[in-house]
């Protein structure tokens, strides 16, 4: 039997370090925080983003302070994010999925409102039998939304393979009983990615190779 693949969405078939990178850039500067590039944010980059911030500072968050960066960071996302596509090969992994007979999902930690019409405005909707965003406040960890994801899809967790650009990806499959393939193509850096001790890939087509 095939595996049922549920695909991560920011950082994996959305390709949006740039945008991620920059808002956070934006958010920070008034806090007199050097410019981060790609590799310097993936560095610091864990979940929940808060851990990541207050890396950044070098100190715990203030009360109240999360909720002020994270509104900060989504108002610039969601301009910056208007520039970004999807991964060099998402498309065609996606059509080549579905033409072998595998079913596939996509599950993600953005707002859920803003998923749907987005992932339709690239015209891949059609290949997910189901679609998750975030339903609550952000910035958490993934494994209970997973819970609920293949609950809803009514799947065996041992059929499926979840890809995505994060460790978090990987704890949410471990906490269900799925496997994992990590890609490189996100916010998380090959070193963390490899750590976990998931296979690590470089391209979506070769995620695929381990369902």
């Amino acid at each position: 039997m095939k595996k049922h693949i549920v695909w991560d969405w920011n950082g994996t078939l959305f390709h949006d370090i740039e945008a991620v990178v920059g808002a956070t850039n934006a958010v920070f500067e008034p806090y007199g925080l050097g410019s981060y590039d790609a590799d310097g944010f993936r560095a610091v980059y864990t979940r929940p983003i808060w851990t990541a911030y207050e890396r950044m500072l070098g100190r715990a968050l203030h009360d109240g302070e999360w909720e002020r960066l994270d509104l900060g960071f989504h108002e610039h996302y969601h301009r910056l994010m208007l520039e970004c596509g999807l991964a060099a090969d998402a498309a065609s992994t996606l059509e080549s999925w579905e033409r072998e007979g595998g079913r596939q999902s996509l599950l993600s930690m953005w707002a859920h409102e803003r998923l749907g019409p987005k992932v339709a405005e690239f015209g891949i909707d059609r290949h997910f039998t189901r679609i998750d965003g975030l339903r609550s406040a952000s910035g958490g960890h993934k494994a209970d939304s997973m819970v609920a994801h293949l609950a809803a899809l009514g799947v065996d967790p041992a059929d499926v393979l979840v890809i995505g650009d994060s460790v978090d990806d990987a704890h949410a499959a471990q906490h269900v009983g799925a496997r994992a393939v990590l890609y490189t193509g996100g916010m998380t850096s090959r070193t963390d990615l490899a750590a976990f001790g998931v296979p690590v890939v470089d391209t979506l087509a070769n995620a695929i190779d381990y369902a």
